[in-house]
C-alpha cells in the first residue's frame, strides 16, 4: 500500500512539474492579431525553440541568446526574403522596449503572417526578469 501511495505521489509531482504550453495574450490589430508574451513565457519557449527569433531594434543594443536574425523594424517589409516563406511559420519578435517589435508585428500581420509573437516590454523587461543580454 505504501508503495502504491509513493507511486501515485511521484506521478502527481511529475505531472505538476511539466511546463504548460505558452499561449501568450492576443493583441488584435486591423482585422487580425498576434500574440504578446512575457519574458518568462519567452524563456519557456526558448527551451524547445520552434520559431524564427528576430531582433528588430535599431540601433543595435544587444541580443537575447538564440536570436536568428536582426532586421530593423522599419525595414521588415523590405526584408521578407530573410523570413520563412510559409506565412504560418512561428516568428517571435523583440526590440529594446517593445514598441518597435509591436510595429513590426502589426506590419507582418497586415502582410498575411498568421503566427507572429512579440516580447512585451522587450529587452528591458527581459533584463528586469533576471535574464541576460548578449552585447
Amino acid at each position: 500500500m505504501k508503495k502504491l501511495i509513493f507511486i501515485l505521489l511521484a506521478a502527481v509531482i511529475l505531472v505538476s512539474c511539466q511546463s504548460k504550453p505558452v499561449t501568450g495574450k492576443t493583441v488584435s490589430v486591423a482585422g487580425s492579431s498576434y500574440q504578446s508574451i512575457t519574458p518568462d513565457e519567452l524563456n519557456t519557449m526558448l527551451k524547445n525553440k520552434d520559431f524564427v527569433f528576430v531582433n528588430v531594434h535599431i540601433p543595435f543594443a544587444g541580443n537575447i541568446a538564440g536570436t536568428d536574425l536582426s532586421i530593423p523594424y522599419d525595414q521588415i517589409e523590405q526584408n521578407l526574403s530573410q523570413l520563412p516563406s510559409d506565412k504560418n511559420a512561428k516568428i517571435v519578435l523583440y526590440c529594446r522596449s517593445g514598441r518597435m517589435s509591436a510595429i513590426a508585428a502589426e506590419k507582418l500581420v497586415s502582410l498575411g503572417y498568421t503566427n507572429i509573437w512579440d516580447l512585451k516590454g522587450g529587452m528591458v523587461d527581459w533584463e528586469q526578469s533576471s535574464y541576460s543580454i548578449e552585447k
